[in-house]
């Protein structure tokens, strides 16, 4: 009897120091999160320096900056179809001090390539989108094609002779290329690149036809004659070309791809530093001055809550699922 009663005194007071611990710990947690950030904040670009991801990953950067009175550091650390850069971030403390700008390559290469070392919906928290982008279909002046409707009529009379370039596997450029060749019905051959300034040269020089690029970064190469734009991937002609159709409207009917980017998190951030997060950002992408200077280049702000940009990914992850099966698009080509 007294066996049992020490033995239960004794469990008793373990779960008495146990609880304690959790609720220091708990209290703890809070308010580190609270205080977030005291100190400077990384945010990891899995891409090339100049492109897009960068870009705007600066552009919120300085004005997370301003608001929540640390340092935003951008870094990239491109590589391996993005998969360098965004396994370092999945790798990291789930603090708020490592962050991730993530595009629909990220949600491509959920079924482009399964066997990578994390997965979005297990290893990341979503936190806001930034924006999207319209692409543009260009090709190299010396292809006998003026319009979407000409290039496909040539591409059918020369199966397998036409290429278009990309950034590489996965990305918005590829899958926007794969999107085409499935719904317009041909036969082109993807030449993939290790960024896109080796694509933009090669199209540029005539070593490519055709290229799904960008468009806050080849209006100026279409303006200045250098290269024909045949279409532009959004549902919407882009307030930058606007004279030029969509690829919808010049017979593709229904043709929809752009570039869109994002900020997620480590999972297991805290879920205050993410509510903090995102409404800072919202703040930023809502701010009429930016929409202003958005629109100029092209981009089109996206403000949501952290779980409308989850499924909205989980959608986007279910649309290029469907278009990596039927084009039977693979990660090395």
């Amino acid at each position: 009897m007294w066996l049992a009663y020490y033995t239960r005194e004794m469990g008793m007071r373990r779960a008495a120091v146990l609880l304690s611990a959790l609720v220091l710990w708990s209290a703890a947690f809070a308010a580190g999160a609270q205080s977030w950030p005291a100190r400077p904040v990384k945010i990891i670009v899995p891409f090339a320096a100049g492109g897009p991801a960068d870009i705007y990953a600066r552009a919120v950067a300085e004005k997370l900056q301003g608001a929540l009175g640390q340092p935003f550091v951008v870094e990239d650390k491109p590589g391996g179809g993005a998969i360098v850069g965004t396994d370092f971030v999945a790798k990291s403390p789930a603090d708020g001090y490592t962050l991730l700008m993530m595009s629909n390559t990220h949600t491509v290469n959920e079924s482009l390539m399964p066997n990578k070392p994390f997965a979005l919906s297990r290893d990341f928290v979503p936190v806001a989108p930034i924006n999207y982008s319209d692409l543009v279909m260009v090709v190299h002046p010396s292809v006998a094609a003026k319009s979407v409707a000409e290039f496909i009529a040539l591409a059918k009379t020369q199966p397998g002779k036409l290429n278009y370039a990309s950034s590489g596997p996965g990305t918005p450029y590829h899958m926007a290329g794969e999107l085409f060749k499935s719904m317009a019905g041909v036969d082109i051959v993807h030449v993939p690149y290790k960024g896109s300034s080796g694509a933009r040269t090669d199209i540029l020089g005539g070593q490519v036809q055709m290229m799904f690029d960008a468009i806050t970064t080849m209006a100026s190469n279409v303006q200045a004659g250098k290269l024909k734009a045949l279409g532009t991937s959004g549902k919407v002609r882009s307030t930058v070309l606007p004279d030029v159709p969509t690829v919808s409207e010049a017979g593709v009917p229904g043709y929809d791809a752009v570039i869109w980017l994002g900020i997620m998190a480590p999972a297991g951030t805290p879920k205050a530093v993410v509510d903090r997060l995102n409404a800072e950002i919202r703040k930023i992408v809502e701010a009429p001055e930016m929409k202003s200077a958005w629109d100029k280049q092209g981009a089109v702000a996206m403000s949501m809550s952290p779980d409308e940009f989850g499924h909205f990914m989980r959608e986007d992850i279910e649309k290029w699922a469907r278009v990596v099966k039927v084009s039977g698009a693979k990660a090395d080509r």
